[in-house]
């Protein structure tokens, strides 16, 4: 016998709701559960993906089961490497909730708000758990969604005295500056924004080495979001060799992340490590002189 119809939740909905004061609690948390490999508390497979080839784009397939929790879910997302100036979005997605014993569905989602706070969030975790002390200056590359969702994260749950952003359009950045709640300077070029910077995120999506590690400096901390396809690249091999790199999940990032697979860092060497680790965050804000990434 059917079930009840599914809630409907759209984007205005999950804007009200959805907040990062209470998810990232609980983003830590599932994190932490995911990293922990009991299949009890989170199963959740490498992404499968279909090429939109016509489209310039792919869809993603993203289920996951949390047993001990009751919670079934999967997320749909299309991602697109759009040419400048196109009014479609970048990412659309959209989540299901079932009902893990009856496969029901309770819910449907509007899944682009929460796309972009869950990455930010993941992205933030990852600073407030391996940046350096006293940091100060945040620096941005790219001024999309993840861009803006990832400002409001990092503003939100750390403190930072400057933020820059730079982005192939100057007009993208100053359209950035003026969409946010605090200061932004613009940069012309990303050695700019990045020169000092103790926090650097790369949302650019881009298919080339945006960021040098010549540019970045020892102990600096780098949230590399935006090369979530194998032959995409944001960061060149000197800083991905010469990083601490962690990832939320070390298959996802052998499979998926171009900066990992293009650089040659393979999945047997020390430096890629699973997880958020708590226990050796204050090792490494301590001890790694190098950079620190999280291939997110």
């Amino acid at each position: 016998m059917a079930g009840a119809p599914p809630v409907i939740i759209w984007e205005r909905e999950v804007e009200s709701l959805l907040h990062y004061k209470e998810l990232i609690p609980r983003l830590e948390e599932a994190l932490g559960k995911f990293s922990s490999r009991d299949s009890a508390e989170v199963i959740q497979p490498v992404r499968s993906t279909v090429p939109l080839q016509k489209h310039n784009g792919f869809l993603g397939l993203m289920p996951t089961y949390m047993e001990n929790d009751g919670v079934l879910s999967t997320k749909l997302v299309c991602f697109y490497n759009r040419g400048a100036g196109s009014t479609l979005p970048s990412v659309s997605a959209t989540v299901l909730l079932l009902d893990p014993e009856s496969g029901h569905m309770k819910a449907v989602m509007d899944g682009e708000v929460i796309t972009s706070m869950r990455t930010a969030g993941a992205s933030a975790i990852s600073a407030k758990l391996l940046m350096r002390p006293g940091a100060e200056v945040l620096a941005i590359l790219g001024t999309g969604q993840q861009a803006l969702s990832h400002y409001n994260a990092f503003t939100e749950m750390l403190s930072f005295k400057e933020v820059r952003v730079w982005n192939h359009r100057r007009e993208g950045a100053e359209k950035f500056c003026r969409s946010v709640g605090g200061p932004v300077t613009v940069c012309g070029s990303v050695e700019e924004a990045v020169r000092g910077a103790d926090v650097i995120v790369t949302v650019t999506r881009s298919t080339e080495p945006v960021l040098c590690g010549r540019w970045v400096k020892p102990g600096a901390h780098v949230a590399a979001v935006g090369a979530c396809r194998p032959d995409w690249r944001e960061l060149d091999d000197s800083l991905m060799k010469e990083a601490v790199v962690y990832a939320d999940s070390r298959e996802g990032a052998m499979a998926e992340s171009g900066d990992v697979i293009l650089s040659g860092v393979s999945v047997s060497s020390p430096v890629i490590l699973t997880g958020v680790c708590v226990s050796l965050a204050s090792y490494v804000r301590k001890n790694i002189t190098a950079f620190v990434l999280f291939a997110g």
